[in-house]
């Protein structure tokens, strides 16, 4: 073997080395890739060599049963007053506004009691059943004409 040959450049005592190869030299020079792998023997596995695939089922699969979708809406519990309500009729199921009736409650006949008992005799005493701002307060739709909601005075 010969002893590395020094440049007067360099410092002493370093050998200089010569360049890398260049790119196309490198490539040029392999003519397969520096990792490559061996082929496997047969099978679908380096250990397998002679596993066969299971079987298939003899009978065929039949599609499953369609499943029928419900669509469910949840409507939020209503609560009723002396006005009209915008809701989804639980009859007919459309969006509807109600529409109103008073009739005479507990706070109607309770008016009319105590204004008798103040001395209105003369027919006074009948005047709550003309104020709709003492009646209870039943909500219809507009649509099916079924009772929805009522609302109570008292």
């Amino acid at each position: 073997m010969s002893a590395p040959v020094s440049h007067p450049s360099a410092p002493s005592g370093y050998p200089i080395l010569s360049a890398p190869p260049t790119y196309e030299e490198t490539i040029g020079n392999n003519t397969h890739p520096p990792y490559a792998y061996p082929a496997p023997e047969s099978g679908h596995g380096p250990n397998m060599k002679s596993m066969n695939p299971p079987p298939y089922p003899s009978q065929p699969v039949s599609a499953p049963n369609p499943v029928a979708v419900q669509t469910v809406f949840v409507q939020h519990p209503v609560t009723f007053y002396d006005r009209p309500v915008q809701m989804c009729c639980p009859s007919c199921n459309k969006m509807i506004v109600t529409h109103l009736s008073h009739s005479a409650g507990a706070l109607t006949w309770l008016s009319c009691g105590s204004l008798f008992l103040l001395g209105c005799i003369a027919g006074c005493c009948f005047i709550p059943f003309c104020v709709d701002a003492l009646q209870d307060v039943d909500h219809y739709c507009p649509s099916c004409k079924a009772l929805v909601g009522t609302y109570k005075r008292l």
